[in-house]
């Protein structure tokens, strides 16, 4: 296990044997900013009388050099953990393996793929947990280096895999399945808490099931994005995923193999994820009603959306000039799933037809590099480069009141939350047709549409529409009218106030729950996952 007296900031952590709330946090928090990031430092500062542990998860070291946020007084412990940051691996010891081990394994397997089976599947894990421990049947060693391992993986190749490369086949299961052992081992060590909290389902999701069925506490779920939706994205872009198909083989009506694999992967974790957890939290309707499909019991589900701090941010309509300003901005991380290549595509048509505009785009460039790269090429290929600015990082109570449209580009997102925080600045949004920006541009139906639109929706990746959606957006007329309408749709349905009311309701309930249905396993570790 990989922990903090690695990492490249050297600040040294918070740290305590017991807190109220723990919050678990994959990849977010407080090591990446905007999004979910900023909703758990919102979230944080709001209940001052509750103490926080963190739990952090990434993937290296190297991946995350410095906190992007200042620690609030209540945090009083954080840990980081890097799950792609690998020991070396220890001298192999020969061993057998137990053959009844691995049938229950498979077992579980084929629990976990048949929904009407997955009740079963909980027990089953929990069953599990004994043989799983260090030196048990199913430990991370006889996983990974049994002659009885190796034969489940061999037969489960010949059966399952469609991919004719047996050795990517090993390694990507090998790979797949070392996270789950160090999940375990990080929950061993977790201070006491009266509640876990994960706002996510994926690794930090799994890391909350298992705290869950250790500890008997309740376990709180709160998404933002669907977990599992977002890594289908990552993963059919992904360029590290092997297919040995050659041509002739290939159906391109199908995804290969190993992407295949991966989506299976972590769609397991979630739905361990959603039977361990006593609630299950959206942003908005239509992500509640995925995460159903995706496996999560419905009467555990509900919605909350996002609140924005209207008292810090209603100050800067007034520093507002006179005149709209001809500027459009995005704010949000240089990657691909916030297609910034659209928004810089659509600047073409935008200039030719307005030539004062300009475009900033804000946010960190780090998290993918070689796209950044790509995005600041397709600037100077079309010869944009006075016209379209990477700003960085930057702070939205300076940015908001230069801008005149905000610009959401995006090819997946839940509800965002700077356009709620754009409306109550006074800015209004034209932005993709997708997560609930239909919803927050132009209401739901009722009293809420009455408000009007708060600017414009487009189909995803269209340059031509986007730039028209702006330009249209720019008219003084239409300008202000979008922006009168987002004020009073913000200021009526999406205050922090309603926000952290809601969430202390949920708190104050599962701080004081005995979970006596679940007593605590007093060993642990991850469930290996076949395939």
């Amino acid at each position: 296990m990989t922990t903090s007296s690695t990492h490249a900031d050297t600040a040294v952590l918070p740290r305590a044997a017991s807190a109220d709330i723990a919050l678990l946090l994959e990849g977010t928090f407080p090591y990446v900013s905007g999004g979910v990031s900023s909703w758990v430092n919102q979230i944080i500062r709001a209940f001052p009388e509750y103490t926080f542990a963190l739990c952090f998860l990434g993937s290296r070291p190297q991946d995350y050099p410095k906190m992007s946020y200042a620690l609030p007084d209540n945090v009083v412990h954080l840990e980081n953990h890097y799950l792609y940051d690998f020991a070396p691996p220890p001298q192999v010891q020969r061993q057998r393996g137990d053959p009844s081990a691995f049938m229950r394994s498979a077992q579980l397997h084929d629990s976990l793929r048949n929904p009407a089976m997955r009740q079963a599947a909980g027990r089953m894990l929990k069953d599990m947990l004994g043989d799983l421990r260090p030196g048990g049947a199913l430990s991370e060693d006889a996983f990974l280096y049994s002659k009885e391992a190796w034969n489940y993986l061999t037969d489960q190749y010949k059966q399952f895999c469609t991919d004719p490369s047996f050795v990517d086949y090993f390694w990507t299961v090998r790979i797949m399945h070392k996270p789950l052992w160090q999940l375990a081992r990080i929950a061993e060590g977790l201070p006491q808490v009266r509640m876990f909290h994960t706002v996510s389902t994926g690794y930090a999701g799994f890391l909350g099931a298992l705290l869950r069925y250790r500890h008997a506490r309740p376990l709180l779920v709160s998404e933002h994005g669907i977990y599992t939706k977002e890594r289908k994205i990552d993963l059919f872009q992904s360029q590290w995923i092997r297919d040995n198909r050659s041509i002739f083989e290939r159906d391109v009506s199908q995804i290969g193999y190993f992407r295949d694999l991966w989506v299976r992967f972590f769609e397991t974790l979630g739905h361990v994820c959603y039977d361990a957890a006593q609630d299950i939290i959206a942003l908005y309707e239509g992500n509640r009603r995925r995460q159903i499909i995706d496996g999560a019991p419905e009467h555990k589900t509900a919605n909350i959306p996002n609140g924005v701090n209207l008292p810090r941010l209603k100050p800067l309509r007034e520093q507002r000039g006179a005149s709209v300003p001809k500027t459009l901005c995005l704010i949000g991380r240089v990657v691909p799933i916030k297609d910034i290549k659209t928004f810089i595509r659509a600047m073409l048509t935008v200039v030719r037809r307005m030539p004062e505009a300009q475009a900033w785009i804000a946010g960190p460039e780090n998290e993918d590099e070689p796209y950044a790269n790509e995005c600041r090429a397709l600037v100077d290929s079309l010869g944009l480069q006075d016209k379209v600015k990477f700003l960085g990082f930057q702070k939205i109570d300076e940015l908001l009141p230069k801008c005149g449209v905000l610009v959401l580009s995006s090819i997946s997102e839940a509800l965002p939350l700077v356009v709620l925080e754009g409306f109550a600045a006074g800015v209004p949004s034209v932005t993709t047709d997708v997560g609930s920006c239909r919803q927050l541009i132009y209401g739901l139906e009722g009293e809420d549409a009455a408000l009007g639109a708060a600017g414009r929706v487009v189909q995803i990746a269209d340059p031509r529409a986007l730039a028209e959606a702006a330009l249209d957006l720019l008219d003084e007329t239409n300008w202000h009218a979008a922006q009168q309408a987002g004020i009073a749709r913000v200021e009526r349905y999406y205050t922090q106030e309603l926000m952290v009311g809601a969430y202390r309701e949920l708190y104050a309930r599962l701080t004081t729950q005995a979970d006596v249905a679940d007593p605590p396993i007093l060993s642990s570790d991850a469930a290996p996952f076949p395939h």
